[in-house]
């Protein structure tokens, strides 16, 4: 088994168990995207924005139990499917990939962090 993968198979696994926690309200959903893994794997990326509409919803699952149902259970299949190391179904990582790109990290600290965001900002590469 190849590093790479090897490290993939962790960060899925890794990422179920911050879904898991939280859906049991162990770690509130802004603790738990800081610490997502910056990584490029698919799988990963739409885990990270599903918690974003988790948490950008949280008004309507509030007032409407049903819709909180079917979210929370959406999100514990993402977290039982990333817990065994598999990858999602297609067609949810397509519902995320064509509105948002990659996961928001920290910024590095110092003047090569800044200008690093700085150039990303203005969409220089």
């Amino acid at each position: 088994m190849s590093q790479q993968y090897s490290e993939e198979l962790n960060n899925r696994k890794f990422v179920g168990r911050l879904i898991y926690s939280v859906l049991t309200e162990r770690r509130c959903v802004r603790e738990a995207l800081k610490l997502f893994p910056d990584s490029r794997d698919k799988n990963i990326e739409c885990a990270y924005h599903a918690l974003v509409h988790y948490e950008a919803d949280e008004d309507l699952r509030y007032h409407d139990f049903e819709y909180k149902e079917e979210q929370n259970d959406y999100l514990e299949f993402i977290a039982e499917t990333l817990c065994a190391g598999k990858e999602l179904p297609r067609n949810i990582i397509a519902d995320y990939e064509d509105y948002y790109k990659g996961i928001a990290t920290p910024w590095a600290k110092g003047i090569k962090g800044f200008f690093k965001e700085f150039w990303r900002f203005i969409n220089v590469s």
